[in-house]
């Protein structure tokens, strides 16, 4: 059965002393830190992300000055765009180029900062918080998600809502492309898929001044199931779950997205 172990900020604290921040850079840490995974994923779109973003504002009737936290936040497409809704955000990411980059659009509504997600940030501070885009799913252990999950809850006022947003790995899995070749400018980006060890994997090769590189990207496959009993250890309640960006209803045999909403208990 798969199951969480609750473990004590003091214990967690120990924990990464242990593990994250005494190894050497994890393959996210190389590969989003670099200038080429944002130019393989250039096509990613600002007005995309303001539908989305404003379909969510709308249907939870999020009012202005509401502190939210997006939470691997990347170069703060999303962060941007909730801001513009008047909210005040917070956007946080472990990659020092990516908030380097994000903080020429901080103002009154919006701040960024280098953090891992897997920590509390503020805790009990926002109404909202935000993991978009499939940020996660990274880690080899289950525990270290369970953390930055319990991480997210801790954040989140009692009551307050958690928003995360993953692939539908069923349906990704079913439908990988096990190769792919990907032109971005001058760089022509090789890629292999394949499902291995509980994780969608892709390697991505390409050319640069006659240079071969090479990085890796994992996914992990977690289902609603898996979902589920990682928020309910965390002191969350799904309230729902939404299949697209257009917020259509969650189907696990067709839908590519699996969005859940999800409420912190008011004694957690």
């Amino acid at each position: 059965m798969y199951k969480f172990r609750f473990l004590s900020t003091q214990t967690q604290v120990s924990f990464y002393t242990q593990s994250a921040f005494m190894s050497d850079k994890e393959w996210y840490e190389q590969w989003f830190d670099s200038p080429y995974y944002h130019i393989l994923y250039a096509n990613r779109s600002l007005d995309e992300a303001k539908n989305f973003i404003g379909r969510i504002v709308d249907k939870f009737k999020i009012p202005a000055n509401t502190p939210v936290l997006d939470a691997a936040c990347g170069k703060g497409r999303h962060s941007q765009t909730l801001a513009g809704f008047g909210l005040n955000v917070t956007g946080i990411d472990l990659s020092h180029n990516s908030i380097a980059y994000a903080k020429q659009f901080e103002n009154e509504h919006l701040r960024f900062e280098v953090w891992d997600m897997r920590q509390v940030y503020k805790p009990a501070a926002f109404d909202y918080v935000f993991n978009l885009f499939s940020s996660f799913g990274y880690f080899d252990d289950d525990q270290q998600d369970y953390l930055a999950i319990k991480a997210f809850a801790d954040n989140l006022k009692p009551g307050g809502t958690l928003i995360l947003d993953y692939i539908n790995t069923e349906c990704a899995v079913k439908l990988l492309k096990t190769r792919e070749i990907v032109q971005r400018g001058d760089i022509q980006f090789h890629i292999q898929k394949k499902v291995e060890s509980g994780f969608i994997k892709k390697k991505i090769e390409f050319l640069v001044n006659s240079v071969d590189n090479s990085y890796t990207e994992k996914l992990k496959v977690i289902n609603l199931h898996k979902f589920e009993k990682m928020l309910s250890e965390a002191g969350l309640t799904l309230k729902e779950t939404l299949g697209d960006y257009d917020l259509n209803k969650f189907d696990p045999m067709s839908s590519m997205r699996l969005i859940l909403v999800a409420e912190k208990n008011a004694r957690s």
